[in-house]
């Protein structure tokens, strides 16, 4: 691996050599045309605040860079993509964006909500309740844009796809790699079926198999993520499409059919020979480039006005779990930087990321998937260093790097995981080095932790919710999202960007402070509740070997499976007496808790327990009584205990607002809507009330 580092610096000397002696005529990449294909009133013309009413347009953004150009030239498989007369790559992307009619009346200022698997819900709302928690950036006055990034998604009428072009080989052959793939009760239903995409979701593409002779693969089963995989007979299944079982194989080299049929509660793993690989990495341009036209362009290559106009100041962008890790790779690769050397975001802020990264910029990538505890956890779509977004040195590899480190146009970056982070996507690599040895948070950057829970922000509301819907959890799963923290963290970093004012201190745990600690520290100190099992370990991370043309920037997989090197140290925020995590934002639900909420669940039995359940939380509600939780042995205080009665729990949570709102993780008017919610809740309903509602009296309850 050294001597083709050195090989490869030695070739970039001569290049450089030879383009400072004859320097080609470099070409900005752009977005050449923008095409708005429909415009309509948004939600009928509902008026938004002071903003008044929007307009959502839909289109197709049309786009070229340069390949030589060394901001583009890490893109894998840039060389290898088809050019036009000019020697452009050429690509093109769905785009939606969402405006005041009056932009004079909004805040010029773009929220760019970047897209999960090419699905955003403005896309098609058409109600207010469709806007829902959306309603405030309306109000707020911003833009809200999104254009597709993902060359693999199939193209639906309400969805975001890119169309990225295929590499070859120089003389147009295909090029030919290997391809990895596992099927499970993600992606398999629990009846079973006998037939799947390759992909194993028809969503997406599946890269096409290079032909169809089952023994040039491989095929194997397993009961369990530690299990021996079994290999499948090559005479038991085909490269085709079976939905009527065996005797109706339709060959397909984009399809597997396996005649003795899926089955939910096993793990499949397909290795197979793929060819033409999508050059995925241009979906990072496809962010860059639109958001940068959005922002300091007039018009296009043909004329048509930038449907913004000019005088946009800020341009801020969110990305949520796939898309949260996507957005840190977008700093970490230098796409915070355009071709014109501006800073494209002001502000990034990744939710529910941990240390995932996406690694689209890889041949034959596969964004959809990711790492489980229990499935896929040596995949690449994984955490690979650098971790942190300070520069540091890992010392597993000796890696010296970190996602922060362009001073010039770096953005300002907030990001917030759940309580899920830290047990599934290695969330506390973003505070130590694998090692048990703390790294810092650069001073551009906050962590913040929506403590408690699970990915997604998902929250029990202020009454118990049902049990879980998810067959393969063992524990309820809350329900009911709250959008409360992003709302405020929305209005701090658009005040640390406009107006230099600092955002609240990192709140995430730490070693230094104890509020990390060991999944066994972490078991001890959790309460022993009747019948919910602890999770007996984390998703674990060992340093992935994909063999000597992948590292950190991405490249080619030649290792598949990949070789496993030395484990990295992780670890968990430190539970209370309630269960709930000590450290963080601890956000309304959990100051105020009605039960015990993790960011962790268990798989149920039949369903590979007692194995983590995917990215699902846990909601174990507090009994009401003293005398109901003694007799079920429960050792959290009950409602009763903690409350007293309905207007003490108002007064908590009322007391709890004020906290938060002080703290600036709450806005005033979400403070006033939970408040209200507390009111209108059962809790505690018919237990002595003896104060009206808004008294603020008895602020230590007795």
């Amino acid at each position: 691996m050294e001597r083709d580092k050195v090989r490869c610096g030695t070739v970039i000397l001569v290049i450089g050599f030879l383009l400072a002696i004859c320097p080609p005529r470099i070409v900005e990449a752009r977005l050449v045309r923008l095409a708005v294909e429909t415009r309509e009133p948004f939600v009928g013309g509902t008026s938004w605040g002071d903003t008044g009413p929007y307009e959502r347009l839909l289109g197709t953004a049309y786009m070229e860079v340069n390949p030589r150009d060394a901001l583009n030239r890490l893109i894998v498989d840039l060389d290898n993509a088809p050019r036009n007369a000019q020697g452009m790559v050429v690509f093109s992307t769905r785009f939606f964006i969402l405006k005041p009619v009056d932009m004079g009346r909004g805040n010029h200022k773009i929220y760019y909500t970047v897209n999960n698997r090419g699905n955003d819900g403005l896309i098609s709302a058409q109600t207010v309740e469709q806007v829902g928690a959306n309603d405030l950036y309306l109000r707020l006055g911003y833009t809200i844009t999104d254009a597709g990034w993902e060359g693999d998604v199939v193209q639906t009428a309400i969805n975001l796809a890119a169309n990225l072009p295929v590499a070859t080989q120089p003389d147009g052959s295909p090029i030919v790699g290997l391809m990895r793939v596992e099927y499970s009760d993600r992606n398999l239903p629990q009846s079973g079926t006998f037939t799947l995409s390759l992909e194993g979701n028809p969503n997406f593409h599946s890269y096409e198999a290079v032909d169809t002779d089952t023994t040039h693969s491989t095929f194997t089963v397993r009961d369990d993520v530690n299990a021996p995989k079994i290999p499948i007979s090559p005479d038991r299944w085909a490269f085709a499409r079976c939905s009527g079982g065996p005797g109706s194989e339709e060959p397909s080299p984009f399809d597997i059919c396996y005649l003795d049929g899926f089955r939910a509660d096993k793990i499949y793993e397909l290795i197979y020979r793929a060819k033409n690989p999508i050059v995925m990495g241009l979906g990072f341009a496809t962010t860059r480039d639109f958001a940068s036209f959005l922002r300091y362009q007039r018009e296009d290559d043909f004329g048509n006005p930038n449907p913004l106009g000019p005088g946009i100041r800020r341009v801020y962008s969110t990305g949520a779990s796939q898309t949260g890790g996507y957005l840190r790779d977008f700093i970490y690769l230098g796409f915070n930087e355009d071709e014109s050397h501006r800073r494209v975001f002001e502000g990034v802020m990744p939710t529910i990321a941990g240390t995932d990264r996406v690694f689209i910029n890889v041949r034959f990538a596969d964004p959809n998937i990711w790492s489980d505890q229990d499935d896929r956890h040596d995949f690449l779509q994984s955490s690979y260093p650098p971790f942190s977004y300070a520069i540091t040195t890992d010392p597993i590899t000796g890696i010296r790097d970190g996602i922060m480190k362009r001073p010039a146009t770096d953005p300002f970056v907030f990001q917030t995981d759940s309580g899920t982070e830290p047990w599934q996507l290695r969330g506390s690599l973003n505070v130590e080095d694998g090692q048990g040895n703390p790294v810092p948070v650069p001073g551009n950057v906050r962590l913040y932790l929506n403590s408690s829970t699970s990915h997604g922000m998902q929250l029990a509301g202020f009454n118990t919710p049902p049990p879980g819907t998810n067959v393969l959890c063992q524990n309820h799963t809350p329900s009911a999202a709250i959008p409360e923290t992003a709302h405020a963290l929305l209005v701090a970093i658009d005040q640390w960007a406009d107006q230099g004012i600092e955002p609240p201190p990192s709140n995430y745990p730490r070693l230094e402070d104890g509020m990390l600690v060991t999944v066994d520290e972490a078991r001890a100190a959790f309460p022993a509740i009747p019948g919910v099992p602890f999770p007996m370990g984390q998703n674990p991370l060992e340093l992935l070997d994909f063999g000597p043309l992948f590292g950190r920037l991405g490249g080619v997989l030649t290792l598949q499976p990949p070789a496993l090197g030395p484990t990295y140290s992780q670890y968990v925020p430190k539970p209370d007496e309630d269960g709930l995590d000590i450290a963080g934002v601890r956000p309304m639900q959990i100051r105020v808790p009605i039960g015990t909420n993790t960011g962790w669940n268990v798989r149920a039995a039949g369903h590979r327990a007692p194995n983590l359940c995917v990215l699902t939380g846990s909601h174990i509600p507090f009994f009401e009584t003293r005398a109901e939780r003694e007799a079920a042995g429960d050792p959290r205080l009950s409602l009763e205990e903690r409350y007293h009665n309905h207007h003490g729990f108002v007064r908590a949570v009322r007391r709890g607002a004020r906290e938060l709102v002080r703290e600036r993780f709450l806005l005033q008017e979400d403070a006033d809507r939970l408040i209200q919610a507390a009111r209108d809740s059962d809790i505690l309903r018919h237990h002595g009330n003896h104060a009206p509602d808004n008294d603020d009296s008895g602020e230590a309850l007795e």
